[in-house]
């Protein structure tokens, strides 16, 4: 069927004949729905619609390429020539699920071999096509190609002439006489799926336009870049760092050109460029176009963030534009020793703010650096700084490349835990490449009663806040959701997101009144209003007393109506607090704690260990809501690839992840079950919107259990997509509980980031259709004699409590600090005044409206 040995022709030329791998009808290359097949990027060849499941040989040869994922195999034949085979269309992004390899690198096949079984049906569903390339990666080295048409039957018929002009042996040799060789710096790949055919295919034909020796390489490999089989071969990774190498007289050219793309992900979908200026503006000070919400020039409009009343002064936190030289002075070695000294000396840095911190969470926030400090020691960003250092690059543009390259990614990331390291990264970064520039430190030392007014905060920033000297901030950017509002609300601080920019043009020691329960800044009050507010704030201080005194007491409202208060927890430090603050137990623990700032997986045993000790904190008849694992979007976990996505938002989130990666989800289901047996536990899934994800992850749930003996446990959901709370009649066939999410409720129903700059200010889950999806969900639930939970930030904001009470809602689960006061609000509530209450704010139009229709507790 196919010519193993060399045929000659009379114009001295070999043919290769290729049968078929696949039945089906055959389809032109050029028509294949996918420019970098149709373009012959990868290579010229031909594509098959298959109508079986098994991709065969097309020639005699050996395995050379064989990838991961099992889509994409190799065969290349005694004559050189590389016949790739990649079945379907995106199918690297199935991640080998349904491909069964049955060949190895290295193997020896025959024509008709089989090489890779096949789920065509899931492949079919899940991919974008099932279409099946078989290409020439190395097409320079075929004169003419004579493609079939029509039907063929695997392993009979042919679908491809192949015509070869001279031998291959003859055509390397010009590259060894080069006269310049060249390497460039480490480049991190941010390809969500690695170097796949695609990327590979557009790289290869970048460096076949040079004339140098191009040589890709990853640890101790090396493939030749000129050929996508080579590139393929490395089996290179998303995060894996690779080097370009390139001999020859254009070897410059090489580096300049093929360097920022690799960077940039040569246009694969979903990467984000990690960009490398000269100079870093550690924190921009430019604000948006200015835009009065208010008609009195003396009141600035923001988002409530972290209630709380304070009064005092303006005090404007900027920070000066960072300009560094890329090039070196000195030689690498030099450069690196300054690099180290600056590292070293950052480290001590922390250790001093560490030893410093004191009082009510000391730890903390002395965590933050804590961690501030694992940055330091990465190994990837250390790396990376190393790598420029080599190329001749300054010690200070080598630390902003590694550290902006890891910040911007983890910035994209939606899970806000996981985001909000990305502010901490930029934080440690800030700090090195200023001892590195000979700066002074950054003292920008508040005044007495000092309101902080800034574009951004970190979260150490808020963390180290020197609460003797400083009464509340105010931002520009973020919303109530944002991870420095969580901050803020744990330490007791009263904040503003979101004002208006016109707040960063303020004279420092403009007096001011900032209301973080309102989430507005007044500018400019009278001495009476003034005293007014000290006043308020010292019935405040008396009110928390009074309040800490029976936080122990139910929350039962004037006629009788009982609401439990539970808290919202992010490990075992804050479960220790729930008891003393008059906690009824935890309606969330955010699970993703155990998860970040590792390489590998938590273990069964691991996690069990961690569950069992809040039990313990708790106590075993204190309920206790586990939210299995919430992360989605860009690969935000070593050990878990997700794929970068136009928009994670809608894609793979919350349960989806563990439907995808079911090993992760049961380990974590086994670990919940045992717990189970120690105390009150139940269960939530995360981001659900389709009742067959339910319920594959109770069926899951289930087989883990049989499989422990264990006892069953209740099992809930978060409705966070609209869709849930649409369904919540058929959920509620399915679960014991709800537990709303109205964060990203709130952002899904009204279409708006709630971490855009410009639109945060604007997610408010007191919006009427936000309101009526409760409404929507209690209802629903109740009818079928299941309960409603609200974690969200809304439960803990005491304008919306007499609402949610109003609309039916039956638990809160509120962040730490805010137990004992939503409890003492409860008891001072009317049920029928609350469902009045609701009832107007359903009919309204706007959350202005409802805020104003809904009075907010008096001091």
């Amino acid at each position: 069927m196919m010519n193993t040995s060399p045929s000659r022709d009379p114009g001295s030329t070999t043919k290769i004949i290729l049968i078929a791998p696949l039945s089906g009808p055959l389809v032109p290359i050029e028509r294949v729905p996918d420019p970098v097949f149709a373009q012959k990027m990868v290579g010229d060849g031909i594509s098959i619609d298959p109508l079986d499941q098994c991709l065969r040989a097309p020639c005699d040869g050996e395995i050379t390429q064989l990838h991961p994922a099992g889509h994409a195999v190799t065969v290349t034949t005694p004559q050189g020539i590389e016949v790739l085979m990649h079945i379907g269309l995106d199918t690297v992004q199935l991640k080998g699920v349904g491909f069964t390899i049955q060949v190895q690198l290295g193997d020896a096949v025959k024509t008709g071999d089989a090489l890779i079984d096949f789920d065509a049906d899931y492949i079919a569903t899940h991919a974008k096509s099932l279409l099946t390339q078989i290409v020439i990666a190395n097409s320079e080295r075929v004169a003419a190609f004579a493609p079939r048409t029509g039907q063929v039957i695997s392993g009979q018929d042919t679908i491809l002439e192949l015509t070869l002009a001279g031998s291959s042996a003859e055509e390397v040799v010009e590259a060894a006489k080069a006269v310049k060789t060249l390497t460039s710096e480490a480049i991190v790949i941010p390809n969500p799926t690695g170097l796949h055919a695609r990327p590979a295919a557009v790289l290869a034909n970048l460096a076949k336009k040079f004339k140098a020796d191009i040589r890709l390489r990853k640890g101790d490999q090396q493939g030749n870049a000129k050929s996508v089989v080579a590139i393929m071969g490395l089996e290179i990774g998303h995060g894996d760092k690779v080097t370009v190498i390139a001999k020859g007289d254009d070897a410059d050219a090489v580096i300049e050109t093929l360097t920022p793309l690799l960077w940039e992900g040569l246009g694969d979908e979903g990467c984000q460029p990690a960009p490398a200026p000269a100079s870093v503006e550690v924190s921009p000070g430019a604000a948006p176009a200015p835009r009065p919400r208010s008609e009195d020039p003396n009141l600035l409009i923001g988002v409530a963030a972290s209630p709380g009343l304070a009064v005092g002064e303006v005090f404007q936190i900027r920070h000066e534009e960072i300009h560094i030289p890329e090039e070196a002075e000195g030689n690498p070695q030099q450069e690196r020793s300054r690099l180290d000294a600056a590292v070293n000396e950052a480290n001590a840095q922390l250790e001093a703010l560490q030893a410093r911190l004191h009082g009510e969470r000391a730890a903390d926030k002395a965590a933050i650096f804590a961690a501030h400090q694992e940055l330091l020691d990465d190994p990837d960003l250390l790396d990376i700084a190393h790598s420029a250092l080599a190329k001749g690059k300054s010690a200070e543009f080598a630390w902003q490349r590694a550290f902006t390259t890891h910040a911007d990614r983890l910035a994209s990331l939606r899970n806000e835990l996981l985001a909000a390291r990305a502010n901490d990264l930029r934080d440690v970064g800030r700090r090195v490449l200023i001892l590195l520039i000979g700066a002074e430190p950054e003292r920008q030392e508040p005044p007495l009663n000092a309101i902080l007014v800034a574009e951004e905060l970190t979260p150490s920033d808020t963390a180290s806040l020197d609460r003797s000297k400083v009464r509340g901030f105010c931002t520009t950017l973020g919303g109530a959701t944002s991870h420095v509002a969580i901050l803020a609300r744990s330490l007791d601080i009263p904040a503003v997101a979101g004002i208006e920019p016109r707040a960063l043009e303020l004279e420092n020691g403009t007096p001011v009144i900032l209301d973080g329960g309102k989430g507005t800044l007044r500018l400019n009050p009278t001495p009476e209003k003034i005293a007014q507010i000290r006043e308020t704030q010292e019935r405040l201080a008396i009110r928390r007393q009074a309040e800490m005194a029976v936080a122990h007491e139910p929350a039962i409202t004037l006629d009788g109506h009982r609401m439990e208060v539970v808290a919202n927890i992010g490990g075992l430090a804050e479960a220790e607090q729930v008891a003393s603050l008059g906690g009824e137990g935890v309606g969330l623990l955010r699970s993703e704690f155990l998860f970040l700032e590792r390489s590998t997986a938590p273990s069964e045993d691991e996690q069990f260990e961690t569950y069992k000790s809040i039990i313990e904190a708790l106590g075993p008849d204190q309920p206790l809501i586990i939210r299995t694992l919430d992360v989605g979007g860009d690969k935000p976990l070593i050990y878990l690839p997700i794929p970068k996505e136009e928009n994670p938002f809608l894609g793979e989130r919350g349960l989806r992840i563990g439907l995808d990666r079911p090993q992760i989800l049961r380990t974590q289901l086994r670990a919940i079950l045992r717990a189970a047996d120690l105390g009150k536990v139940r269960v939530m899934f995360p981001m659900v919107g389709l009742l067959s994800e339910l319920r594959d992850a109770k069926a899951m749930l289930e087989e883990e259990r049989q499989r422990l003996g264990a006892k069953p446990i209740e099992v809930g959901i978060m409705v966070e997509i609209p869709a849930a709370a649409i369904m919540a009649a058929q959920f509620a066939r399915e679960v014991d509980f709800f537990s709303i999410g109205t964060n990203d409720l709130t952002q899904y129903t009204l279409a708006m980031d709630r971490g855009h700059p410009k639109l945060a200010p604007k997610v408010d889950g007191l919006n009427p259709s936000v309101l009526r999806l409760i409404a929507w969900t209690v209802d629903a639930a109740h009818a079928q004699g299941k309960w409603v939970g609200v974690c969200g930030g809304i439960a803990s904001d005491p304008q919306a409590v007499p609402l949610l009470i109003g609309l039916g809602v039956d638990e809160l689960s509120v962040s730490l600090p805010t137990i004992p006061s939503i409890k003492a609000q409860i008891r001072a509530l009317w049920l029928h005044e609350c469902k009045e209450l609701a009832r107007r704010a359903l009919t309204l139009e706007t959350a202005a409206e409802v805020r104003i229709a809904t009075p907010a507790p008096s001091f």
